[in-house]
């Protein structure tokens, strides 16, 4: 069917080490750098407090005067502003500590009497008090460059009074939609041989997710001139994604017009669904071809397109969530090609949806992940344990 069927892991070896990452830097303000990738290690410049503060609301003491004070046998203590023997001062959660005092005895520990605290606990020096530099301290390596920040990163960083970060350009990745069959959503009178397009709707949405920006075209008819020009005419993107059109039929002109303008890697994966995944460089540019079947598209998606756009990104390879599940029937694979087979979990059990029919797009959405075969593995029993990548 193809001039050569490459195994899948090599294909995506092979893609991802054809182009490097993104080396452009931007500054933004801190609030909008959630989710992305840091390129500088930040160091603290101040301790954070900065300031002995009181970690309860309640009342400064000297913790020597609530020496063996207990419910039955209260201590008595001066309310006053100051801290001397056998005074305590009013302090809210983050007060500054007055001078003197070396401990916070919570409220609920005390009875207030007019001018007098009655002390119901005895409490030990540094007592609901947090030092200076308990949280952060001055001269703390606390983001290291590379980093995916997180709001709870923002954070710390935005305790330290930074208000602009350098982080790394998000990848510009346009989607170009092929087919003489697809009509844009909202036509009435769907013709015989007409569907919906979908595919570049999807993988729009999930390349938004990743962390990216995105150019998504309107449709483009089965022409190798059209196709051309729709690349040429987006080629200052950082990376291209197609739907359809990568078979071998007649109206199949996406790989041919790639390797007529950059360089085509690959065509025919050994992957199921998915055989008909075409990879390739314009202008350096990494493109990834969708086959127009939804669910082989999906799979080009996440193992391919997902891979280069964190390499693009400079954002950490980590894996996607994956659970264990125990096979609720037998799942078999193609001999030669790495399947993924759609299931639905339930209490434990991984239950097969449909394990062929790459045209079938509504058992992904009723799927909560895949389980990948390996290629020298014909399938899984039933009651086998096997590991479910999640679909997000």
């Amino acid at each position: 069917m193809f001039k050569k069927r490459m195994n899948a892991d090599e294909a995506k070896e092979l893609f991802l080490n054809s182009f490097p990452p993104l080396a452009d830097i931007e500054v933004l303000p801190i609030e909008d750098c959630d989710g992305r990738i840091i390129v500088e290690n930040i160091t603290a410049r101040i301790d954070v407090p900065h300031y002995r503060r009181a970690a309860m609301d309640g009342f400064a003491v000297n913790a020597s005067d609530t020496l063996s004070a207990s419910s039955g046998s209260p201590v008595m203590l001066k309310l006053a502003k100051t801290i001397e023997k056998g005074t305590c001062v009013r302090v809210h959660t983050g007060s500054s500590m007055p001078e003197g005092a070396d401990a916070v005895v919570m409220i609920e520990d005390t009875v207030l009497y007019d001018e007098m605290v009655q002390v119901l606990t005895q409490i030990h020096p540094f007592k609901n008090v947090g030092a200076i530099g308990e949280d952060v301290q001055k001269g703390e390596l606390i983001q290291e460059r590379g980093r995916m920040l997180r709001p709870c990163d923002i954070a710390v960083l935005a305790s330290l009074g930074i208000g602009n970060l350098k982080v790394c350009r998000k990848p510009l990745v346009v989607i170009i939609p092929t087919g003489e069959e697809l009509v844009q959503r909202g036509k009435k009178d769907l013709k015989a041989g007409e569907v919906f397009e979908t595919n570049g709707l999807m993988a729009s949405m999930y390349i938004k997710k990743w962390g990216c920006d995105v150019r998504l075209l309107k449709i483009v008819n089965d022409s190798p001139d059209l196709i051309k020009e729709a690349i040429l005419s987006n080629i200052d993107v950082d990376m291209v994604i197609t739907s359809g059109g990568t078979s071998v039929g007649k109206r199949d002109y996406v790989p041919a017009v790639v390797d007529s303008i950059g360089k085509l890697l690959v065509h025919g994966v050994g992957i199921s669904p998915g055989k008909p995944i075409a990879l390739g460089l314009i202008q350096g540019k990494p493109v990834v071809c969708m086959p127009g079947y939804p669910v082989a598209g999906i799979v080009a998606l996440f193992y391919f397109a997902r891979s280069a756009i964190r390499k693009l990104g400079n954002i950490p390879d980590e894996p996607g969530g994956i659970v264990r599940a125990k096979l609720s029937e037998k799942i078999t694979g193609r001999t030669g090609y790495k399947t993924f087979a759609r299931v639905k979990l339930d209490n434990g059990k991984a239950i097969p949806l449909a394990t062929s029919g790459a045209g079938i797009l509504s058992s992904v959405s009723k799927a909560d992940g895949f389980v990948i075969l390996p290629e020298n593995v014909e399938g899984f029993n039933a009651g086998e344990e096997v590991e479910v990548v999640l679909i997000d």
